[in-house]
C-alpha cells in the first residue's frame, strides 16, 4: 500500500480547554445546587427517583441526552461515511420503541408503584427471578458503560492529542460526584443541559461542513455519486448488516430492550407526577431522537462530501473509523479556536449524561434488589448514605470497565451488541410477564436462561468469527487525491496465506447481522418460557392482581366481549374496571371517607379519590407501593 502524507490538522489549543472544562464545571455545579438546594429531604425515594415530582420536559431532554451517548455522536456519521444513510431507517424503530412502551410497558410499571423494575418480577413471579434479572442488568450496564467512557476517549486522545485515561478519569470523577451528591434531579437536569449542549456542537459541525464543501445541494449531489442515498434495500437476508429489514424489525427489538424494560429509562418514567407526564415525555423524547439522528446521518454525509476523494482511514491518517468525526471537526476548525472544544464537548455530553443515568440507575437497582432484602428495616438515614456509596462505587467500576471496552471493536456495533444480548432476554422476560397471564416463574426463570444462552451464543460467535466481507462490505473509498510520500521504500508482496479454518456455523448462524441478537434473545425466551409454563402448569390467572397484566388482546378482539374475558386467561380486568367507575363517584361524594387500603381505592391525603387517579388530567399519579399495602 503507498505512503500518504497526512495534512496537519491543529490539536486543542487553550479556547478549547477552557470550553470543554466549562461543560465539566456546570455539570459538577448541578449536583452541588440540588445537593444544597435539597439537603433536608434526605429519603433514598427523594434521592432515588427525585421525589417522583418531575414533570415531563426535563425527563424527555433526559432521556434523549442517556441514550444518544457519544456511541451516536462519534459512531454515527462514521457508519453513514462508510455505510451510506441507510442507519436514517432508525427513526421508524425509534417510533416503534416509544408506542410500544408507553402504551404497553409503562403502564404497568407506573401503576404498580415500583422504584425497580424488578420489583415487578417479584410481585408477578418471584424473589429467584427478580435476583437473575437483576444480575444480568448490572452486568450489562457495567459492560455497555465501559464502552461509553472509553469510545470517545480514545477517538479523542488519538486525533486532538487530548490525555486518554485523563478524560476517562475526568469523566469518572465527574459523573460520580454530581449523582453522588443531587441524585436523580441532578441527573435529568444535567442531561437536559447536555442535550443542548450536544445539538449545539452538531449544528455548528453542520453549518461550518456544508459551507467548506459548497453547500447542501452539492453535499446531497456527492453522497447520492458515492452511493451513500440507497436507503431502502429490501433485501430479506438476515445475515446482510443493514437492510430495511435488519434496521426496522432487528433494531426495533434492540431498542425496546433498551427503552421498554430499562431500569435507566423507567426509573426517570416512574419520577414523573403523573402517568399522563411519563407518556408525554417519552413523546417528546422521540422529537428529540429524530433530531440527533438526523443531525448525526447528515454529518456523515457531509463529511463523506469533505474525503470524497482522499479518505484519512484507507490513507491511514487516523487508526480507526471511529476518529473519523474528531478529525473531520479539527480539519474544517483549525482557524477557529474554542469550536474544536465545542464539539468535544457535545461528544462529552453523551458520555456524561449516559454514565450517569447508569451509575443512578444500578444504585437504585442495588439498593432495591439487594440491600433492602438483605435489611429491610434499615433507616432512611442510612438509606441515603449507603445508596450515595453504591454511585461511588459503581462510577468506579464504570470508569474501571473502560480498560476492557478497547477489545470490543467499532462502537456503535460493540454497544448494540451488548444490549442485543441482554436486553432481548430481559425484554423477552418482562413480556412472558406482562402480556401472558399463564406464565409461572419456571417458565419465566428457564425462558430467560435459554434466551440469554441463544443471544450470547450468536454473540461471542460473530465475535470470534465475523461475517464475511460479502455481507458488511463498505461502500467505495477513495485515496485519489491525497498527497503521496517521497518514499523509496520497495513495495513488498506478502505471500499468500491460507484462509482460516471456519466452522460450519460461521457463515450463517454466526454472521447474523449484530441488529438481530436481541430479537434472538427475546423470541426465545418467551417460547421457551411459554413451553415450560405449560409443561410445569399455567399460573391461574385469578391469582394474579390485573394491575401486572396489560390485556393487550383488548385491541383485537373489541367486537367481542366473551372472546376479550375468555383471552384474559381469568385475569379479573372487568372488576378491577367496575370497581374503578363505581368507586370514583362515591368517592367524590362522601369526602368525609377515610378507608385508606387499597382495595377500596381510596386514600385520605387526595381527597379519597381513586388511589393514584387523578381526575383533573385523567391519568394516574405517582404513588409509593408501600402506601397502598
Amino acid at each position: 500500500m503507498p505512503n500518504f502524507v497526512a495534512p496537519e490538522v491543529k490539536k486543542f489549543v487553550t479556547w478549547d480547554y477552557i470550553v470543554f472544562a466549562a461543560l465539566f464545571l456546570v455539570s459538577a455545579s448541578i449536583g452541588v445546587f440540588f445537593a444544597v438546594k435539597e439537603r433536608k429531604k434526605k429519603t433514598s425515594k427523594e434521592f432515588l427517583v427525585g421525589g417522583r415530582q418531575m414533570t415531563c420536559g426535563p425527563i424527555a431532554f433526559s432521556l434523549t441526552s442517556s441514550f444518544m451517548s457519544a456511541v451516536t455522536v462519534l459512531g454515527t456519521p462514521s457508519e453513514v461515511y462508510r455505510y451510506g444513510a441507510s442507519f436514517v431507517l432508525f427513526f421508524l424503530s425509534y417510533t416503534l420503541v416509544i408506542i410500544f412502551t408507553s402504551e404497553l410497558f409503562l403502564p404497568v410499571f407506573y401503576r404498580s408503584g415500583i422504584t425497580s423494575t424488578y420489583e415487578y418480577l417479584e410481585l408477578r413471579f418471584n424473589k429467584i427471578v427478580r435476583l437473575a434479572a437483576t444480575l444480568i442488568y448490572i452486568l450489562q450496564t457495567i459492560l455497555y458503560t465501559g464502552i461509553v467512557v472509553y469510545a470517545p476517549s480514545l477517538a479523542l486522545n488519538q486525533v486532538t492529542g487530548f490525555d486518554l485515561w485523563g478524560s476517562v478519569a475526568a469523566t469518572g470523577i465527574v459523573c460520580t460526584f454530581y449523582c453522588t451528591l443531587g441524585g436523580l434531579k441532578a441527573v435529568v437536569w444535567t442531561d437536559a443541559f447536555q442535550m443542548v449542549v450536544m445539538v449545539a456542537g452538531f449544528v455548528a459541525v453542520l453549518i461550518q461542513g456544508t459551507s467548506l464543501n459548497g453547500g447542501a445541494t452539492k453535499v446531497w449531489e456527492d453522497a447520492h455519486e458515492g452511493s451513500r442515498l440507497n436507503i431502502f434495500d429490501f433485501d430479506v437476508d438476515p445475515l446482510r448488516r443493514h437492510t430495511f429489514w435488519t434496521i426496522v424489525i432487528g433494531g426495533t427489538f434492540t431498542w425496546l430492550g433498551l427503552y421498554g424494560v430499562n431500569q435507566s429509562t423507567i426509573q426517570r418514567c416512574i419520577s414523573c407526577k403523573s402517568e399522563r407526564h411519563a407518556k408525554l415525555a417519552l413523546y417528546l423524547n422521540l422529537l428529540g431522537l429524530w433530531t440527533v439522528l438526523v443531525c448525526a446521518v447528515f454529518c456523515g454525509l457531509v463529511m463523506y462530501s469533505h474525503y470524497k476523494s482522499c479518505d484519512p482511514w484507507t490513507a491511514a491518517f487516523i487508526s480507526a473509523p471511529d476518529q473519523l468525526m474528531p478529525y473531520f471537526v479539527m480539519d474544517i476548525f483549525s482557524s477557529m479556536p474554542g469550536v474544536p472544544g465545542l464539539f468535544v464537548a457535545c461528544a462529552f455530553s453523551g458520555t456524561l449524561s449516559t454514565v450517569a443515568a447508569s451509575i443512578n440507575a444500578l444504585a437504585t437497582v442495588t439498593f432495591e434488589d439487594l440491600v433492602k432484602k438483605g435489611f429491610p428495616n434499615i433507616s432512611e438515614k442510612m438509606s441515603t448514605w449507603i445508596s450515595k456509596g453504591l454511585c461511588v462505587l459503581y462510577g468506579v467500576l464504570c470508569t474501571s470497565m473502560a480498560a476492557a471496552a478497547s477489545l470490543l471493536g467499532g462502537v456503535v456495533q460493540a454497544s448494540l451488541s451488548i444490549h442485543g444480548m441482554c436486553g432481548g432476554p430481559m425484554l423477552g422476560l418482562f413480556t412472558l410477564g406482562i402480556v401472558f397471564p399463564c406464565a409461572n416463574w419456571k417458565g419465566a426463570l428457564g425462558g430467560l436462561l435459554a434466551g440469554i444462552s441463544l443471544a450470547f451464543w450468536a454473540g461471542t460467535g460473530s465475535f470470534i468469527y465475523p461475517a464475511p466481507p460479502t455481507k458488511s462490505i463498505p461502500l467505495q473509498l477513495s485515496t485519489l487525491n491525497c498527497t503521496l510520500a517521497n518514499s523509496t521504500e520497495a513495495l513488498l508482496t506478502a505471500a499468500p496465506t491460507l484462509a482460516p479454518e471456519r466452522p460450519l456455523l460461521a457463515d450463517t448462524w454466526y454472521s447474523l447481522s449484530y441488529l438481530y441478537f436481541s430479537a434472538i434473545g427475546c423470541v426465545g425466551c418467551a417460547i421457551t418460557g411459554l413451553l415450560i409454563s405449560f409443561i410445569t402448569g399455567p399460573s391461574k390467572g385469578e391469582d394474579i392482581p390485573p394491575v401486572l397484566i396489560k390485556p393487550v388482546c383488548d385491541l383485537f378482539c373489541f367486537w367481542s366481549k366473551r372472546l376479550k374475558i375468555f383471552l384474559w386467561c381469568g385475569v379479573q380486568h372487568d372488576s378491577l374496571e367496575m370497581d374503578f367507575e363505581k368507586k370514583l363517584p362515591e368517592a367524590a361524594a362522601n369526602k368525609t371517607r377515610t378507608d385508606n387500603t387499597f382495595k377500596n381505592n381510596t386514600n385520605k391525603e387526595n381527597n379519597h379519590q381513586i388511589h393514584g387517579y387523578n381526575s383533573e388530567e385523567n391519568s394516574y399519579t405517582n404513588i409509593s407501593r408501600e402506601s397502598r399495602l
